[in-house]
């Protein structure tokens, strides 16, 4: 869990971000604190609106950057002009403001609430499934939080589902801080049968899994990949994060899984699936990686194509094993990263780039900015609707629309 300090600048549009990015990291486990030196991390959400403003961002960020360990830069600056910061030599994080969750969490397990109650939060149904982990991760604090798996059965999650479909969720997120478990405690790895009694609940909605670990996935590979080939209803999305292409890192930290068993699971969804998102996280300058690491975890980041990838440098948790071993250094942790994400920028944009001129229904989870519409296609990717108000397009509603252009991280299109 982190102590999160964030500062918030601009139009509405970037007050409505920042509410997202909290509502993600409460959700996460992590808490907010009263100012940047009692943080492990500091978000920025920029403005640009004029020369001025563009001044007293840098300005900010570099007092930001001295006041606490970790700095991310968001918002209209950082995305229209984040080389000024590396010109500036500002050692923060230049991401888009919905990648901010994931890299605040330096890769570690999600971390609900106490229990596993539902939520509904606008048509969305947040589902924790269970609670816990089988792994003992080296960096990650989460695991002193939450302990050893700890599996509701089949039956009470699926009437926990059935309550949120019956209360108006058009999406069901199952959450957990590692879903690919789910079960291990009562003997054996059941996920694939939980979504196979989930999508056989009556109504029209979709179901998103949340993280899976690709050690517990790979033991029901087959399975799970039938199960998503087998129900529309089911995103064809997989968040499997590998967090290193080198055999030796992934000892370091303890992940329990090797590269090939993370390809693995990758080649088994490509042979059952046509159109889906592998989503995976990097840790970026652990500090055993040796630029070899690095190098292997690039073209791993290659090899497998992921469409949605978090790149997060590593930064010590108290408490951790890993906290005990001496950094590499910020110049160093900050070259591999640039260098990683200007490859993930790379992957990303190719992959939405082929979906210009395809058609796909999609499920309007949320309003955007402006007079947009925020959806998910079939392999939950974003999608945005311009003009919603012109096709009477609200959250909930399900619409089939043409990918008509995009800016690397989501797709546009217009209803057809």
């Amino acid at each position: 869990m982190a102590r999160y300090h964030i500062e918030t600048y601009g139009c509405t549009s970037n007050r409505g971000e920042s509410r997202q990015i909290e509502s993600a990291l409460r959700d996460a486990g992590h808490y907010r604190v009263n100012g940047p030196e009692e943080a492990d991390v500091a978000i920025m959400n920029t403005c640009t609106v004029v020369e001025k403003t563009e001044r007293n961002m840098l300005r900010r960020a570099k007092e930001l950057e001295t006041e606490t360990a970790d700095l991310i830069v968001t918002g209209c600056m950082a995305l229209a002009q984040g080389d000024i910061f590396r010109e500036e030599d500002v050692d923060a994080q230049i991401l888009h403001w919905d990648e901010v969750p994931s890299a605040v969490t330096n890769g570690e397990c999600p971390t609900p609430g106490p229990g596993v109650e539902p939520v509904l939060d606008g048509v969305v149904g947040i589902l924790p499934i269970a609670r816990g982990c089988m792994s003992d991760c080296s960096y990650c604090i989460t695991k002193h939080a939450t302990g050893k798996i700890d599996s509701p059965s089949i039956e009470e999650n699926v009437e926990k589902a059935r309550a949120l479909v019956h209360a108006g969720a058009k999406e069901i997120r199952i959450t957990g801080q590692d879903t690919g478990v789910y079960g291990w405690d009562q003997g054996e790895r059941t996920l694939h049968e939980l979504l196979d009694r989930v999508c056989d609940i009556d109504g029209d909605f979709r179901v998103r899994v949340g993280m899976a670990n690709p050690k517990g996935v790979h033991g029901i590979r087959e399975e799970l990949a039938a199960v998503f080939a087998e129900n529309e209803k089911l995103y064809n999305f997989l968040h499997a994060p590998v967090q290193s292409g080198s055999n030796d890192v992934l000892g370091h930290m303890r992940r329990q899984h090797q590269v090939s068993e993370y390809v693995e699971v990758v080649e088994t969804f490509d042979a059952n699936l046509d159109y889906w998102t592998l989503s995976t996280d990097f840790i970026v300058g652990y500090p055993t990686e040796e630029d070899a690491d690095h190098q292997q975890s690039m073209a791993l980041l290659r090899e497998t194509r992921p469409e949605k990838i978090n790149v997060t440098r590593f930064s010590k948790r108290p408490g951790t094993d890993a906290a005990k071993l001496k950094g590499l250094g910020g110049t160093v942790k900050k070259e591999r990263s640039k260098e990683m994400s200007e490859l993930k920028m790379d992957v990303v944009g190719e992959a939405y780039e082929a979906m210009v001129g395809t058609t796909h229904e999609v499920l309007v989870v949320e309003e955007g900015t402006g007079d947009s519409v925020k959806c998910r296609d079939e392999a939950y990717r974003q999608v945005i609707v311009q003009n919603a108000s012109e096709y009477g397009l609200e959250p909930g509603d399900f619409c089939t629309v043409e990918v008509t252009g995009h800016q690397t991280v989501y797709a546009f299109a217009k209803p057809v």
